[in-house]
């Protein structure tokens, strides 16, 4: 909603022009305070009047933002009540932005955020709830996997247009030439025994460093270290955080399990098994016949070896594989904007033809299930299908639902990085747990708002 604030010319837009011009390295994080619980009233049922309303979004992928601007465009072209004012912001410090905005009270009307975020801005109370706007028939229509990511407390906080899909890209060309299978789903996974016997076989065929692990993109400290590594926790029996209490990581994060599973993802690196990929992409150049990736990349890969692209689960490093889950959503800042106005942009975000548009540009999942149905790569046997199997059989886990879990996600990130360096796992995993207890401490366990 249009209103007087000061990031026109305030801390949050001139820190991103700063960070554009590399002069600013982010914002501080300071610790939440939490909120009291308030009665649901985000959405009336008025209809709003001729209004505008403040959107920021993260600069992703280059598709998605297209998409977004262009349904922006149209929204506003196709009335004259709402009109909405997008703002795009370096997905770099992101997360910083919105920190400071929020500080200063800056937040704008509509706010994208990675959904793990979600429970940090919820107990702190950052954001009004959506329940009194969401259509029941919509509800019901959307993915498990997107109702559970944007609830906390037992409301609703947050709503994605689509959800992820993490997975193994892999050449089956290259992978016959070696004689070796291909699994087609989480029950015929390879075993990290298994797929490590097949690295080996890559190199001997000629493949020197046959993963790609995405090294860039862990050792920026951002959440794909997260997303794509705590996986292999969770099949071999860990996690991040014991999750019956969400009090404390230790014996968890760093137990038996999960140092024994990091401690293999550190032997492929050690025996160069993994592609450093350093300026491109290391699975669509051809250099590595296998890349631990997510739904993004399917649209190039594909492009770039048509006919030979297969997604095949996570090896398994326990009894099962596992796979992460949730993505990108949008959220209402608290404040005295018209919640109807703000909806009245979800809302058409949410229709199944705008879901479409959107998935068939980043390849991720529909978050509406009447939308799968109509799309070929998510049926049974299509290309992505095996994204859907893992959302709706259990094999995805969503990442920890707690205030704590951006320092969760930051701790990880650093011990990934070290382990990937060639530090001791057991060392790292150790401070890992306390950064995490001692961040629930300071905060007194995050008790849920009243």
């Amino acid at each position: 909603m249009t209103r007087p604030r000061k990031s026109l010319r305030g801390s949050c837009l001139a820190l991103a022009a700063a960070t554009a011009l590399g002069v600013v390295a982010g914002c501080g994080d300071p610790e939440p305070t939490r909120a009291g619980r308030t009665a649901d009233t985000t959405c009336d049922g008025q209809a709003p009047g001729p209004t505008t309303v403040t959107a920021w979004f993260h600069d992703g992928q280059g598709p998605e933002r297209q998409v977004l601007e262009a349904q922006v465009r149209d929204f506003n072209a196709s009335q004259r009540e709402v009109r909405v004012k997008l703002l795009v912001l370096p997905e770099t410090d992101y997360g910083a932005l919105v920190q400071s905005a929020a500080d200063s009270g800056d937040l704008p009307d509509l706010l994208d955020f990675d959904g793990p975020n979600l429970y940090s801005y919820a107990w702190s109370g950052k954001l009004r709830p959506l329940d009194s706007c969401l259509a029941p028939s919509v509800r019901s229509d959307l993915l498990p996997s997107i109702r559970e990511q944007g609830s906390y407390g037992g409301r609703l906080w947050g709503l994605g247009t689509f959800d992820s899909g993490m997975g193994l890209y892999v050449r089956p060309s290259v992978m016959k030439q070696i004689g070796a299978r291909v699994p087609t789903s989480a029950a015929d996974a390879w075993t990290q025994a298994e797929f490590t016997d097949i690295l080996g076989r890559l190199r001997a065929a000629g493949y020197e460093q046959p993963l790609d692990l995405k090294l860039p993109a862990v050792s920026d400290l951002k959440e794909f270290a997260s997303y794509a590594f705590a996986p292999i926790l969770w099949s071999a029996g860990g996690d991040l955080i014991d999750r019956t209490t969400y009090k404390t990581a230790q014996g968890v994060i760093n137990g038996k399990a999960s140092v024994g599973a990091m401690s293999i993802l550190q032997g492929w690196v050690a025996d160069g098994f993994v592609d450093p990929n350093p300026k491109d992409d290391a699975f669509t150049t051809g250099r590595t016949p296998i890349s631990w990736v997510g739904h993004w990349d399917f649209p190039r890969s594909v492009k770039a070896f048509p006919g030979d692209v297969q997604i095949a689960p996570l090896p398994r490093f326990g009894a099962q594989t596992r796979t992460g889950m949730g993505s990108w959503q949008w959220g209402m800042p608290a404040g005295a904007a018209d919640g109807d106005a703000v909806w009245r942009f979800v809302e058409y975000l949410l229709s199944s033809a705008e879901i479409l548009r959107m998935s068939e540009a980043n390849g991720a999942i529909p978050a509406r299930q009447s939308v799968l149905k109509r799309t070929a790569r998510f049926r049974p046997g299509g290309a992505e299908r095996l994204y859907v199997d893992q959302l709706i059989s259990g094999v995805a886990i969503p990442r920890p639902s707690t205030p704590a879990y951006p320092a969760i996600t930051r701790a990880f990130a650093v011990a990934v990085d070290r382990i990937i360096e060639g530090q001791d796992v057991q060392r790292e995993l150790d401070r890992a747990a306390a950064r995490i207890d001692r961040d629930i401490a300071a905060n007194r366990g995050y008790p849920e708002p009243r």
